[in-house]
């Protein structure tokens, strides 16, 4: 069965850009547009891993990290910051708050794919769950 990776971003050509780069390789891939629809999503579709932008209307990218991680059932769900974003101090952020990878804008779409595969290898393994890396 194909992982399942959740994309959320507010500009839908960068979502499209995700989404087929990562159905190519064979991923299940779900789609949010905001930071609320995306919590709902990561709910009710139980992801394996998140590509997270930090800037979106209703709920940004780090709260919707914040979240996931007070959430026992999503805390150690891997979640990848793709985002405009560049300075130290956002870069910290990211991480402090608990993202595996914190990735800026603009992007080579293949990089996010090598890094998807490097966090997700090993989850459909005997027990099925999500591996932390720390990094």
């Amino acid at each position: 069965m194909a992982l399942k990776i959740l994309v959320c971003d507010d500009e839908r050509h960068i979502v499209r850009l995700i989404q087929v780069n990562l159905e190519r390789q064979g991923y299940q891939v779900v789609t949010a547009f905001d930071g609320k629809e995306g919590l709902e999503k990561i709910r009710a579709e139980k992801p394996n891993l998140v590509v997270l932008d930090v800037m979106m209307p209703y709920m940004d990218g780090f709260e919707v990290l914040k979240a996931l991680r007070r959430e026992p059932e999503t805390e150690s769900l891997p979640v990848i910051m793709l985002t405009a974003k560049a300075q130290d101090k956002d870069v910290f952020e990211g991480y402090h708050y608990g993202a595996d990878m914190y990735l800026t804008k603009p992007f080579n779409p293949m990089e996010l794919v090598t890094f998807v595969k490097r966090i997700t290898q090993g989850q459909d393994g005997p027990d099925g769950g999500p591996k932390r890396y720390e990094l």
